[in-house]
């Protein structure tokens, strides 16, 4: 497949996996009640933390590997076999777990957990199409999985409980699983499979791991945490108006993704971070432009995507539109640093993820759910100004060291 096609067969592939989450929570608002909602998204948010660690610890040390040859395939092979294991053992101790817990959010947990193999099984079969370079056929699981998923909760009744939704939502990727089960299986019949690697002390995605956990999944569970002890409405309102932002993740994936090899064609280093200035000026324009549409929809339209979660939702349009607007500028500014050096990222990650928990928490506590909101663009807001002030010292570092070098060497004859 040549180079144009395999980047536009990713992106899509990316776009109908946001999409289909995104029309999961849409589905799932305009089939439930207020009070459900909150728990499905309660529960789907531990689904999004436990996707996102399955795809740091396999899925992107996989991508990073090269050729096609007996290593790669039965890399490809270990990795879903590890995923499905893993994922197998958790969901087995969570439905344990919660079969002595009462409540509609334990009996959501407890459906999540017998269908966990499924989900995270089908996502790690998309990382290893990617990484045999056959991302058509990543995108053509990701499409049966669509159409599965919407046609299943099509078919539910509003007000099904939550644990019925997931169960739902769960089993309608098992078609997609079994298909890309089968296509890789043709792929890479006979390679080795490897397990032990993966489980040993300094695996690449332990390092991939830690910068998830403290860049993405921190922020989340602190607020299923503020959820918990505080009013369960903050999960629902919130995960509401990031679903709205869904396309802008997209891009923000396509940028990390595909940014680096675009951007390592240039040459010259100080012209490689002023187009990355370039492409975060973009993307931050982008999610202005669609936080001023979302908040001209007219409230029969958002009713029509969010149902009885649209009103809350609709009133934090404006900081979380901001927070998506400092976001772009600080994803570029982590791509910039990866470019320049990539061992600087995960302190960033430390230190303003932390930071941005304790302002939500903080907005929470001085203006409610609208301050937790505000809280988060603030964190976002310091996180984009730490990375690009990171990149000017690199910057000023390495010329200075460029000069130093040009006057220490002895002119040629």
């Amino acid at each position: 497949m040549r180079a144009r096609t395999a980047i536009l067969c990713s992106v899509a592939d990316q776009g109908v996996a946001a999409l289909t989450n995104i029309l999961v929570l849409v589905a799932a608002a305009r089939l439930s009640t207020v009070a459900d909602f909150a728990r499905f998204s309660a529960v789907y948010l531990v689904f999004t933390v436990l996707l996102g660690v399955s795809g740091a610890y396999t899925g992107q040390p996989l991508v990073l590997r090269r050729g096609g040859g007996a290593d790669t395939l039965g890399a490809c092979r270990s990795a879903v076999v590890l995923t499905l294991g893993a994922s197998a053992a958790l969901g087995a101790l969570l439905t344990a777990v919660c079969l002595f817990v009462p409540g509609d959010t334990a009996r959501a947990l407890l459906a999540l957990g017998l269908v966990l193999p499924v989900v995270l099984g089908q996502d790690a079969l998309r990382y290893a199409f990617s990484t045999l370079q056959r991302p058509q056929l990543a995108l053509t699981s990701d499409l049966v999985r669509l159409g599965c998923v919407l046609g299943a909760l099509a078919a539910q009744d509003y007000g099904a409980a939550p644990a019925r939704l997931i169960a739902v939502w769960g089993l309608s990727a098992l078609p997609a699983l079994l298909l890309s089960a089968a296509l890789l299986h043709r792929a890479t019949a006979g390679a080795p499979l490897r397990l032990r690697p993966m489980l040993r002390r300094g695996h690449l995605g332990q390092r991939f791991t830690v910068e998830f956990g403290v860049g993405n999944a921190t922020s989340q569970l602190s607020v299923l945490g503020l959820g918990a002890v505080g009013n369960p409405l903050l999960v629902g309102a919130l995960r509401g108006a990031t679903t709205l932002f869904g396309p802008l993740n997209v891009l923000y994936t396509s940028a990390t993704s595909f940014g680096p090899p675009l951007l390592g064609r240039i040459d010259d280093e100080r012209r490689r971070v002023r187009a990355t200035a370039g492409l975060a000026a973009v993307l931050a324009a982008t999610a202005a432009l669609w936080a001023v549409a979302l908040a001209l929809l007219p409230d029969g339209a958002g009713r029509q995507l969010l149902g009885d979660t649209w009103p809350t939702a609709a009133a934090l349009l404006p900081a979380t539109g901001s927070q998506y607007a400092a976001m772009a500028v600080g994803t570029c500014g982590l791509l910039a640093l990866r470019m320049l050096d990539p061992r600087t990222t995960l302190s960033i990650q430390v230190v303003f993820s932390l930071t941005a928990v304790a302002l939500m928490a903080g907005g929470y506590a001085l203006g409610g759910v609208p301050g937790a909101a505000w809280g988060l663009a603030l964190g976002s807001l310091c996180k984009a100004a730490a990375t690009w002030t990171r990149v000017a010292r690199l910057r000023r570092r390495r010329s200075t060291a460029e000069a130093l070098s040009a006057d220490v060497l002895p002119a040629a004859p």
